[in-house]
């Protein structure tokens, strides 16, 4: 079996959208008994949140003029920018080998989008899985 391509992966969080943010983040306080934790000033509304175990979980204001799934099956239409994922719904996993993994799905031909959090110190990169769900891999 060849070695894989990500070193040292682990979670890092999962995010869903709402157009009601804090309706969700109280029902996941409540139900989960999640803490609200500090979160980053974006262009958009968000709300993090912890969970048992160091489980983070971020809520993403749902931007209304993109159209993305709920789940791969429910679009309208297909979506394949993954350049509108850092408000939509996806899975994050960390690496600590970002670079070589970020260029190691460029030279697969899979289509990325690559940013960094607001005070620069963590960098993103989005992209689709093939069945397209939404994924996201953070390094430092």
């Amino acid at each position: 079996m060849a070695a894989a391509v990500a070193e040292g992966v682990s979670l890092n969080h999962i995010s869903r959208e709402s157009s009601d943010i804090r309706r969700l983040a109280n029902f996941y306080k409540e139900i989960f008994g999640f803490e609200e934790i500090e979160s980053p000033n974006l262009e958009f509304k968000v709300i993090w949140l912890k969970g048992p175990g160091a489980f983070a979980f971020h809520l993403i204001e749902r931007n209304p003029d993109y159209n993305l799934p709920e789940g791969p099956w429910s679009a309208t239409s297909p979506v394949a920018d993954p350049s509108h994922l850092p408000r939509g719904h996806h899975v994050c996993f960390s690496v600590s080998n970002f670079h070589s993994f970020v260029q190691t799905l460029k030279d697969k031909g899979i289509q990325t989008f690559e940013k960094c959090l607001p005070d620069g110190k963590v960098k993103q990169v989005f992209f689709f899985d093939p069945d397209g769900n939404g994924l996201e891999v953070a390094g430092q």
